[in-house]
């Protein structure tokens, strides 16, 4: 007993060490990660400049086609005719054009356009919420091994001291070289699990860090003392769903954009409008200097040109059609695919709630009355450690469920505000 007291001691000398150290790093809530990653995720920042983009593009709409100037000659005679008078030899021509747009198609060209925009931005939400949730993911996956590290530790604490109980007592044949072995071999298994887990946590803090636009390797902890809740929905309504759901949003927008194509291709029936105007400079001084006048129109309601821009606008007025079913498809598929999973969140609460206040109870009891038998030398090490597997193993599996439940808070909430 002198070992184990002697080992107990320096463990509890070395904790405060370990937490001295934990402190120094720094502290991130899972808020102010979601800030930092909707500040600074590279991912997030390439949404903006291509939403502003649209709004040049939309700008170039509205401009007029470049003004086109010529200069040639206007019957000019081809080399070596005969010229019987000097008024046949032509003459020097400069030449302006000009189109007009239509201004009421290149108005509704640019809003079509522009509409682009409030795609762009609600894409980022989309992104956003699928970066939040793995963020969350993550974050909860580190919540989870921190606390099965610390049972592992305390379980390596009580496997030690079992295993010293037993080197004690080997030279007085009251226990036998397997069930120091048997010891051993745990708590080598146990020692492993831990590694296991601060993987784990590494993989979650690189993975964060990333997502942060951090560097991978950047140390720091999080808030321990935050847990998920579950918080159930009494009635999900498509309305509601609609507005929170950011791909429904998205596709909102999709929607409208189309409908201002349709307008812009719609007025593509209205005329455009072309100047020309030519001067001509005789080649003769004895001719007068004449000038030419042009106005021009097109006729896009022709019959036969007409189809071009018809047909375009019946194939997005079925686009729109299938986008605004596939819209209702996919709140009717939300509203059921919600309801089941808050039932599995609900079924899932109950197991873990049964695990923590009856299942371990009543198996940490049977240990501790076991571990009294134990140390009364009425115990063989090997029932002892059954009973602690037996405890050990719920206490873990209680942490797995609950790290499942986080996740399926995470799709939950994900789907929710997809």
């Amino acid at each position: 007993m002198t070992y184990n007291i002697k080992w107990l001691v320096g463990s509890l000398f070395l904790l405060p060490i370990g937490a001295k150290a934990q402190q120094s790093a720094e502290v991130l809530s899972l808020p102010e990660i979601i800030r930092q990653i909707e500040s600074d995720n590279l991912l997030l920042q390439t949404y903006a400049p291509r939403a502003e983009s649209y709004r040049y593009k939309g700008d170039a709409a509205t401009a007029w086609m470049a003004p086109m100037v010529g200069l040639g000659t206007f019957m000019t005679p081809y080399p070596f005719q005969k010229i019987t008078d000097a008024r046949d030899r032509g003459m020097i021509m400069l030449r302006a054009e000009q189109e007009i747009p239509n201004l009421s198609r290149q108005r509704a060209e640019r809003r079509a356009i522009e509409s682009q925009t409030r795609v762009e931005t609600v894409s980022r939400e989309v992104a956003l919420n699928k970066l939040r949730a793995e963020a969350k993911s993550s974050y909860y996956t580190w919540l989870v091994s921190l606390e099965q590290i610390d049972v592992l530790k305390k379980t390596g604490e009580i496997l030690a001291m079992m295993k010293k109980v037993e080197e004690v007592r080997y030279p007085f044949n009251q226990a036998s070289l397997g069930s120091i072995y048997r010891a051993e071999a745990e708590i080598e298994k146990n020692r492993n699990m831990i590694l296991m887990q601060a993987g784990n946590i590494e993989r979650a803090r690189a993975t964060l860090n990333a997502l942060m636009n951090r560097e991978g390797n950047q140390p720091f902890t999080i808030d321990t003392t935050y847990r998920p809740r579950f918080v159930p929905v009494a009635r999900f309504d498509t309305l509601s769903l609609a507005a929170d759901r950011s791909d429904i949003v998205r596709m909102n927008a999709q929607i409208e954009s189309m409908r201002l194509n349709i307008e812009a291709t719609a007025l593509q029936r209205k005329p455009d409008f072309r100047v020309q105007f030519d001067h001509m400079n005789p080649l003769d001084p004895m001719m007068p200097k004449v000038f030419s006048a042009m106005g021009m129109i097109k006729i896009p309601f022709a019959s036969w040109s007409s189809k071009m821009y018809k047909s375009d606008i019946r194939a997005m007025e079925l686009n729109i059609q299938a986008m605004t079913t596939e819209r209702a498809a996919m709140l009717q598929e939300t509203q059921g695919m919600l309801y089941g999973m808050q039932a599995g969140l609900l079924a899932m609460e109950a197991r873990i709630r049964t695990l923590e206040t009856r299942v371990i109870p009543a198996l940490r009891k049977a240990f501790d009355a076991g571990f009294l038998v134990y140390q009364e030398n009425k115990l063989p090490l090997t029932e002892l450690l059954d009973s602690w597997e037996a405890l050990n193993m719920t206490e873990m599996e209680l942490l797995e469920e609950r790290d499942k439940f986080y996740q399926m808070i995470v799709n939950y909430e994900q789907e929710l505000y997809r």
